[in-house]
């Protein structure tokens, strides 16, 4: 008998959903979870779709959280089978979305249709928060919907964000937090000439690698028993005419700052706007964009049921962890809810011939099944 979770999982990989486009899957979503008692709501925001959906009428609210969104599948050539088919060969679930995350969003659905099925009148409130834009800006899904929610005074206690944490092994690392995100765009402004004059000009270049060189050998801080220390990339940058006798007279940067709570924007924008103005560079030539703030689930209701879940299924104790990008746990996180990270393995996410093994949907399913057990039950 095939498994109904790898079921859904491949009908949801079957639909094109290339942020911020859902292409049916919410709609999918939203008829398995009224089916079970779940209360729906479809959210158009902008061009983004979401679904809310809640079964129970009081005690804590479990959230689990996620996004039919995909990134896009890059040149056909690359992969081994068509990345919308969700082929599964010799074991493996292959497909765009097969690991992040459509996979972790079937596996939810049906933990939560076995759960309202074995226990209609459990304690405690389960509810689903799925965007189709955790790949794109991240303005009109995840982060408009808690607004919403914050307006109508819901509060999500414990959140389990369905991102692909898994190392080795299915359960073998749980995100408990994540880092910040800190984006800067940096513009300098010089003077355009010819090489061999430079006393006529300004190199724009020339002083953005300077500030660029300190901020890249600035030793921003040791991080703490949870967190790296923080780190700063440059990811782009950009100059001159693509003549070779041309000083550039524009330069441009865009920069990164993965930072834990030993750091804020702030104190990251001060530093930065006080070497760009030893520079000569002004301080309105950076323009800066916020992506998330850090945030941390210590060992709590959450964290526990999770690790007992993992155990009881998985057989294996996990780490926890707070590498890797940011995610939407980052909108919901400041809330006051528990969050944490659990889903399948991470290694071909946004690749050709992203993957995981068939069974682990299954697996993640009934993982997800304990641990809704463990935390609306033991309100009973």
């Amino acid at each position: 008998m095939r498994d109904t979770a790898l079921e859904l999982a491949q009908a949801l990989i079957a639909r094109a959903s290339v942020t911020p486009e859902d292409a049916g899957c919410q709609a999918l979503i939203g008829e398995r979870l009224a089916a079970a008692g779940f209360t729906v709501e479809h959210m158009r925001i902008g061009e983004v779709d979401n679904l809310w959906a809640v079964a129970g009428e009081r005690g804590p609210l479990l959230c689990f959280a996620g996004h039919t969104d995909v990134v896009p599948p890059g040149p056909l050539e690359d992969w081994r089978f068509d990345p919308f088919a969700a082929r599964i060969e010799d074991g493996w679930l292959y497909g765009r979305g097969a690991a992040d995350m459509k996979s972790s969003v079937a596996a939810m659905v049906c933990a939560a249709e076995r759960f309202r099925s074995a226990h209609p009148d459990h304690a405690g409130r389960l509810a689903f928060l799925i965007t189709s834009d955790e790949e794109g800006p991240a303005v009109d899904g995840t982060r408009a919907v808690v607004e919403r929610l914050t307006d109508r005074g819901i509060a999500i206690d414990y959140c389990l964000v369905g991102e692909p944490s898994s190392s080795r092994t299915l359960g073998d690392t749980v995100k408990n937090g994540r880092r910040g995100s800190l984006n800067a765009h940096l513009t300098v402004r010089g003077r355009q000439g010819h090489v061999a004059y430079p006393q006529q000009a300004d190199n724009a270049l020339h002083r953005l690698l300077a500030v660029l060189a300190e901020l890249a050998a600035h030793h921003w801080d040791d991080g703490d028993d949870f967190f790296p220390p923080t780190s700063f990339q440059i990811s782009n940058l950009d100059a001159g005419t693509g003549a070779e006798n041309v000083i550039p007279g524009i330069a441009e940067a865009r920069c990164n700052w993965r930072f834990n709570p030993l750091q804020d924007e702030a104190s990251i924008r001060a530093f930065v706007t006080e070497r760009c103005t030893a520079h000569g560079i002004a301080e309105d030539s950076i323009a800066w964009r916020l992506s998330g703030v850090p945030f941390i689930t210590e060992d709590g209701a959450l964290v526990e049921a999770t690790r007992a879940a993992i155990a009881d299924i998985a057989d294996i104790t996990p780490e926890l962890s707070t590498a890797g990008g940011t995610s939407d746990g980052r909108f919901i996180a400041p809330t006051g809810a528990q969050v944490v990270e659990l889903g399948p393995l991470n290694d071909t996410i946004h690749q050709a011939d992203e993957r995981i093994r068939a069974d682990d949907v299954a697996r993640l399913a009934h993982i997800y099944e304990q641990l809704v057990e463990r935390l609306l039950l033991a309100t009973d």
